[in-house]
């Protein structure tokens, strides 16, 4: 059992969590990295993926996050999402959408560095719904 620490979710709109837990496993930009209690102090950008948030109880509260930043600090790990959605909340048709936008920035952008940026978004988003099997 991990020591518990603060983590807050805060989206554009309002914030999502603010609370103790044991771990959260967080999709940054080079790859999925899990965060506890002591964890090294670090900056990272955010990739669409999920975010799962462990506490002591054993339960788990999973978010589908599109981009942001998390940091970790001596007071805590604090994720600032472009977007973030409960699972319990996420259907198909979200998804979906998310994903068409994606596809429509590929096909739109302006430069190789645009599209590879927007392709691997849509790579990432396509991951998210065949974990999801949505």
């Amino acid at each position: 059992m991990s020591d518990p620490f603060k983590f807050e979710l805060v989206s554009p709109e309002r914030l999502l969590v603010s609370g103790e837990v044991e771990q959260v496993l967080v999709p940054g930009a080079e790859g999925d990295m899990t965060v506890l209690a002591h964890h090294a102090p670090l900056l990272t950008t955010l990739r669409p993926g999920l975010l799962d948030i462990g506490y002591a109880s054993g339960e788990h509260q999973r978010y589908f996050i599109r981009g942001g930043f998390a940091e970790v600090g001596p007071s805590g790990l604090t994720v600032l999402a472009e977007t973030a959605v409960d699972l319990v909340e996420l259907d198909a048709g979200r998804l979906a959408g998310a994903i068409k936008d994606a596809e429509e920035d590929v096909a739109d952008a302006s430069s190789d560095i645009a599209r590879d940026r927007a392709q691997t978004k849509l790579d990432h988003l396509r991951q998210v719904q065949s974990t999801l099997n949505l």
